[in-house]
């Protein structure tokens, strides 16, 4: 299997050099979101190596309660009852941590024991069963397990302001609910992954593009802006930390700049609405682009499928957009690899294993954007907590990791310095910086890390503001 890619240790000038070029833009985890081809595939590895050679630095995924649990455990809360099915969740785990990546877990879809029988896009009937399901992953995967990659990062629900995935959206008299109900929803799965594992991130929202407020049409939705806005309503002081959205074009030609009439959420509004989510909220609510992706033949989607050369030049454009955003601090495709005829052909490569010309461009465009964004407080020394999963896939928690970084504000160079600090459990680093933070002031960290073993890695942190009211 082939690891995380290794480079020379970056000399304090040579650092330097890098990160004083560096321009003040996103810097963002990128990566892919496809079940079929780093879940179930037979060609695993292949597909892993080749998102790894395009830069991916995080893997999407879906914890489907319904699948995972489709009996009643009885000891919900250990990862082992018979009941769980998690088997090939374990092996995406552990093996996006030996490529490098992180990985992003989506949990969604009820089963029917616990909503009396319905549908997966109806909520539990008692929430507490998804507090339990939420933090016997997060727990499982906290990197405290030998054996058990971390998963970083988690997501609450699919698409809730579509019926499809979250009922209902509207009451009898045509009210929208649904944000209520997710304000609810989220809220139960929230406090079990802080269980579970109190350093992990959480994003709410995974909304749909676009929706119509009203319950008429074969399509049931409420627009993404609206849903949110209403979230805020419901539980103003509820706690994530990013929104998530899928700002998918609604006809694939028209491609990432199409323009929308807001509330519907895409690109060409995406700005708008991140100006609302800190006005709603009170703070600056980073975006996690955690789907987009264009279909090519042979799909025969409503929408109609692209060609080759059309993905190839939107996938660029797609990124280019997420990074010029001064909100989105993620993006990640869907999907990596087409895989049958009852999955997206949005991937990057053919059934067969062909690279598409998209899987160039992205890879390209990819390459100067992977990093992180942080947000710091004013007058106080700045401390960055980096996820490293490549150093915990070959070393315990606790292990010393030395590293040269070097922060500049712009291309002045503000402090550079070879500090050793121990790896935590769950895979990051924490690196405190000898230096505060001035207001208004944005910093680009720019860092080099090296392990015992001699794996090395680099990476570049974004430092922004903090924007809390």
């Amino acid at each position: 299997m082939q690891k995380m890619r290794l480079v020379l240790p970056l000399l304090v000038l040579a650092l330097a050099a890098t990160a004083g070029s560096a321009k003040a833009v996103s810097r963002m985890p990128i990566g892919f979101f496809d079940d079929p081809s780093f879940r179930w595939s037979t060609d695993i590895a292949s597909n892993f190596a080749n998102a790894q050679r395009a830069h991916a630095s995080i893997i999407h995924v879906l914890a489907n309660w319904s699948t995972i649990a489709s009996k009643r455990p009885s000891s919900p809360l250990n990862g082992s009852d018979p009941a769980y099915n998690l088997k090939d969740l374990d092996a995406l785990v552990n093996t996006a941590e030996g490529y490098g990546m992180e990985v992003l877990m989506t949990i969604a879809q009820t089963p029917a024991w616990a909503n009396g029988g319905k549908t997966p896009n109806y909520p539990p009937t008692r929430l507490s069963d998804l507090t339990n399901f939420a933090q016997m992953l997060a727990s499982r995967y906290n990197g405290r397990h030998a054996g058990l990659g971390p998963v970083t990062r988690f997501s609450v629900w699919n698409e809730p302001n579509l019926q499809l995935f979250l009922a209902p959206q509207f009451d009898s008299s045509g009210k929208i609910v649904s944000a209520q109900e997710y304000a609810k929803l989220y809220m139960a799965a929230y406090n079990g992954i802080k269980k579970g594992n109190p350093q992990a991130m959480v994003a709410a929202g995974e909304t749909s593009n676009r929706g119509r407020n009203k319950p008429t049409g074969s399509v049931i939705s409420v627009a993404p802006a609206t849903f949110a806005r209403l979230l805020a309503v419901a539980n103003p002081k509820l706690p994530f930390d990013a929104w998530a959205t899928h700002p998918y074009p609604s006809v694939y030609r028209l491609g990432p700049g199409q323009r929308v009439a807001y509330p519907n959420v895409a690109f060409s509004t995406m700005t708008r609405f991140g100006n609302d989510l800190q006005k709603w909220f009170h703070r600056r609510v980073p975006i996690w682009v955690t789907e987009y992706g264009e279909q090519t033949p042979p799909a025969s989607s409503l929408v109609g499928p692209v060609s080759y050369a059309q993905q190839a030049a939107d996938a660029r454009k797609a990124l280019q957009l997420a990074e010029a955003n001064p909100y989105v601090e993620m993006f990640t495709w869907f999907i990596f690899r087409d895989s049958d005829d009852k999955t997206w052909f949005s991937g990057l490569m053919t059934t067969a294993g062909k690279k598409k010309p998209s899987y160039t461009s992205f890879a390209n465009a990819a390459k100067n954007m992977v990093g992180f964004v942080q947000t710091v407080p004013t007058g106080k020394y700045i401390s960055v907590r980096i996820p490293v999963p490549s150093m915990s896939f070959y070393n315990r928690p606790g292990t010393k990791l030395g590293m040269t970084y070097g922060l500049f504000d712009g291309k002045k160079k503000l402090a550079v310095a070879q500090p050793l600090v121990p790896l935590q459990a769950g895979g990051y680093i924490t690196v405190p910086i000898r230096y505060k933070a001035a207001a208004g002031k944005t910093y680009t960290l720019g860092i080099t890390i090296n392990d015992p073993h001699g794996h090395v890695l680099k990476t570049v942190v974004l430092l922004l503001p903090s924007t809390e009211t």
